[in-house]
């Protein structure tokens, strides 16, 4: 099941193979259910091992006919169901003179007449971004995004958008390895681009034209699942969803309905979904994916499910749920509600400590000089009198074993560190943290996880947020005692310095 997952998620067209001698047996059932879930609608059946069972007619026939009943009732047609003998080749090429009483088409002719899909040409402009690539040598200061496109076609000049970020830019080139300068690039083609406006993105987005319908854009997701792994899917448990070329973690939020393909019964009452279960849920993920209902678009409304490194699920996209609240948030109101407070206020704490709490985050790119720029703000508010801590990445207090680089549990050290955050500044403490290529959804979630307290962000470097996200930039810290002035003037402004004098 496992193979024929991932080998029908581009199919336009199957054969379901069934054994004569053995009949329509459970996993008959499921596959064809799969076929009808990954929208296939043109299927051929092929009943093999005819010879095991003497060619004979009424056998044919009755797995035939008990088999379109059951494909009738998922919205599968069969074209022709066919006897064959792949050992001997009956009916594969040509008709069988052993089964004379058939007189429908062979395997081939069949295959044949499958008619190809309309071209994706002409569906809107997909293009999942695989990587980002930067030249250096020789004066090339090309920044080519590179990936497949899986519909719809692109042209110099054209406005694009990056979803889930809603970044935009222009094509300025379409490149291509030893092909000659190209204007126009088509659904099918290996390819890659470099934008008019060095925006930045990460591999993952999808490319869209502004003037064509977009992706959908979302946290969670209604689907339809079809679980494999031996192991049940549950509640609670952090598993992987790769759709395109988003890998992202995401967690079972609600299981609506629980159908077993093998005889389309179904369950309104389960929470889990068991093996070879089919289910209608909702998945949420641990940012915003984007993502079409897979009627509209197939290549970007199919998906699969990572459990402990295996493939676990396939599935399609049904739609998006845009009620929902997020975990990270469903989880502070939780524990601001179960909070044993202390009988002193925060009010207390800052006219003590002659401060407000806050933590304070210094972002940007990898080598941007952000922990000595931490390390010594700490230092210089401290000996000014402050109640300061500078919160290391490798802390015990963050997990030893977390590294924020390992992109697999990034989301658990960012966790971590919000928490951690909570505890410091609940205190009344300044704290100052450094975290390296954050984002605007994995900063939004060391805000949450920090509130009610506050954090003001520092950004050193390239800045890839919005403005409004940012408190301050700093661009060069080739001065580091004007940089930490500047940062002392912004708490100084923001009022989280009281009685402080330059």
């Amino acid at each position: 099941l496992k193979n024929m997952i991932s080998g029908a998620a581009r199919a336009e067209a199957g054969l379901l193979v069934i054994d004569a001698k053995e009949g329509v047996r459970e996993n008959s059932r499921r596959h064809g259910y799969l076929l009808s879930m990954l929208g296939i609608k043109q299927v051929a059946v092929c009943v093999n091992k005819m010879d095991l069972v003497d060619y004979s007619r009424d056998i044919f026939e009755s797995i035939r006919d008990e088999y379109a009943e059951f494909l009738g009732r998922v919205d599968i047609a069969p074209v022709e169901f066919i006897p064959v003998s792949a050992r001997e080749g009956d009916n594969i090429i040509t008709n069988s003179e052993r089964m004379a009483w058939f007189t429908g088409s062979s395997v081939l002719d069949v295959m044949d007449g499958f008619a190809k899909e309309p071209s994706r040409v002409d569906k809107p402009f997909r293009f999942p971004v695989q990587a980002i690539y930067k030249f250096t040598a020789q004066g090339d200061d090309r920044r080519i995004i590179a990936g497949r496109i899986d519909t719809g076609a692109v042209n110099v000049g054209d406005e694009v958008v990056f979803l889930p970020s809603q970044k935009r830019s222009r094509i300025t080139t379409i490149e291509g390895f030893n092909l000659p300068t190209q204007t126009r690039a088509v659904a099918g083609r290996s390819t890659g681009f470099t934008l008019d406006e060095q925006i930045y993105i990460t591999p993952g987005e999808l490319m869209c034209r502004v003037d064509q319908p977009q992706a959908k854009v979302g946290t969670h997701l209604k689907v339809n699942i079809f679980w494999m792994s031996r192991q049940p899917m549950i509640k609670h448990k952090r598993y992987k969803l790769k759709l395109g070329s988003t890998r992202i973690p995401v967690w079972l939020r609600e299981v609506i309905t629980v159908l077993d393909a093998s005889d389309l019964t179904t369950d309104s009452n389960k929470q889990q979904i068991d093996r070879h279960d089919v289910a209608e849920c909702v998945l949420e993920t641990l940012k915003p994916v984007a993502f079409d209902l897979s009627q509209d678009i197939a290549p970007t409304g199919r998906f699969v499910v990572i459990d402990n490194y295996e493939i676990a699920a396939g599935g399609v996209v049904l739609d998006t749920v845009h009620s929902a609240t997020n975990r990270t948030l469903e989880g502070v109101r939780q524990r601001e509600k179960n909070w044993d407070r202390s009988g002193i206020t925060p009010e207390m704490r800052s006219e003590r400590y002659k401060q407000r709490s806050t933590l304070v985050l210094i972002c940007g790119p990898v080598g941007a000089g952000k922990k000595r720029l931490a390390k010594a703000l700490e230092e210089n508010l401290f000996r000014s009198g402050r109640s300061v801590y500078y919160l290391g990445l490798a802390n015990n207090l963050l997990g030893d074993d977390m590294n924020v680089d390992q992109g697999g549990r990034r989301d658990e050290f960012l966790r971590r560190l919000g928490e951690v955050s909570h505890l410091f500044t609940d205190a009344g403490l300044i704290l100052i943290a450094t975290v390296s290529d954050l984002d605007e959804y994995e900063l939004e979630m060391v805000k949450t996880l920090n509130r009610p307290n506050d954090c003001r962000v520092i950004n050193v470097g390239a800045n890839r947020f919005a403005e409004a996200k940012v408190d301050l930039q700093v661009d060069d810290l080739s001065d580091q005692a004007a940089a930490i002035q500047k940062i002392k003037d912004m708490l100084v402004q923001k009022k989280y310095l009281v009685e402080y004098y330059l």
